[in-house]
């Protein structure tokens, strides 16, 4: 067990916390609180470790790696609310890196991959685009977004089972963002991969992530894609172009304001890549670990560019969070899909 004390970039995180504290009238005590319990940490040597029941991850030497439990308590020690999807989570060694991984799992039905060579990128842009105008109608302009195009259009992957895709966006002061997504099909749902990066170091993180931790993924016996039984198991009906465009807004969506505020004060400071919903605490973590045993957390028994493309790439970030029955974020395949069909409300 590796203990581990997480500190913080003390610079943005005090001026972040003025913010935070007008914001939620919350006590500076009270915030000084927020500290990171003590967490088994497992430090890779090349052992496999279990993302839940679901997927396995071979961990390369120099990453640090909690399981399920351990990446909610994690979660919970900056006083955030865990989705209660998270797997695992995954960080460089490395004192001077800040990137890091979390995964989820959402168990949706099995989604078929019949679209993946006719995914038309050219109409999903468009219903993204016509989708957040619509948004836009209902939301106060200081909310507002607005898709520029693609960062990366979505692609499929045959040997990972995973669909990716990127939007560039910007909001109403001009910021630019961006939301990129990697979904990695099993039997009966799929697993996000959610990266957390800076502007200046994205490229080199991106590529790492890529490199070292997204192929080392590998669903586990009995919840591979392959291993759908459709005489038992449920079926979504999603397919990749509904992932696409549901993927985005509706998983947005569930999220609190208080989140989206957060994420709002962030985003000025921080790129966000594959995260809707990330929190404050760990966008200010600084590594501090202490050497210790190493331990490996198997449990025993657990069964190119588009005339789409928009042109300036650099210093995106992921847009921010919904507020309560708000789709801040969403296409035009949600909005005439939602089953509540309400107008958004405001903080």
């Amino acid at each position: 067990m590796i203990s581990s004390t997480k500190k913080h970039k003390l610079p943005r995180l005090l001026l972040s916390c003025v913010i935070l504290l007008s914001l939620f009238a919350m006590p500076f005590a009270a915030a000084a609180e927020a500290v990171e319990p003590e967490l088994n940490w497992i430090e890779g040597s090349g052992q496999k470790v279990r993302l839940s029941n679901i997927a396995e991850l071979t961990l390369p030497e120099n990453y640090f790696f909690l399981d399920e439990d351990n990446t909610i308590a994690f979660i919970e020690g900056f006083q955030d609310l865990p989705s209660y999807r998270e797997i695992g989570y995954v960080e460089p060694a490395y004192e001077d890196t800040m990137w890091s991984v979390y995964f989820e799992y959402d168990e949706t039905g099995h989604i078929e991959d019949e679209e993946k060579s006719d995914i038309d990128a050219k109409a999903l842009l468009k219903s993204y685009k016509d989708g957040q105008e619509a948004a836009n109608e209902e939301l106060p302009e200081y909310n507002h977004l607005f898709v520029d195009g693609w960062f990366q259009e979505p692609a499929y992957d045959d040997s990972l089972r995973s669909l990716t895709w990127a939007l560039l966006l910007h909001d109403i002061d001009g910021e630019p963002l961006i939301n990129y997504n990697v979904r990695v099909l099993t039997r009966v749902g799929y697993i996000s991969a959610i990266l957390v990066s800076d502007p200046e170091n994205l490229a080199a993180d991106r590529s790492m992530f890529e490199s070292e931790i997204l192929p080392n993924l590998t669903v586990t016996s009995g919840n591979t894609y392959a291993d759908f039984d459709p005489s038992k198991d449920k079926k979504s009906s999603l397919g990749l172009t509904g992932l696409i465009l549901g993927g985005a807004g509706a998983a947005v969506a569930k999220k609190t304001g208080l989140i989206a505020l957060i994420t709002l004060i962030i985003k000025k400071f921080w790129f966000l890549i594959f995260a809707p919903f990330l929190w404050f605490g760990k966008l200010f973590k600084k590594k501090n670990k202490d050497t210790g045993p190493v331990q490996d957390n198997l449990p025993a028994d657990h069964s190119g560019s588009s005339p789409d493309m928009a042109p300036n790439v650099q210093n995106y970030q992921q847009p921010s969070a919904e507020q309560p029955d708000q789709n801040r974020f969403r296409s035009k395949f949600e909005a005439e899909n939602d089953p509540n069909n309400k107008p958004p409300t405001s903080m």
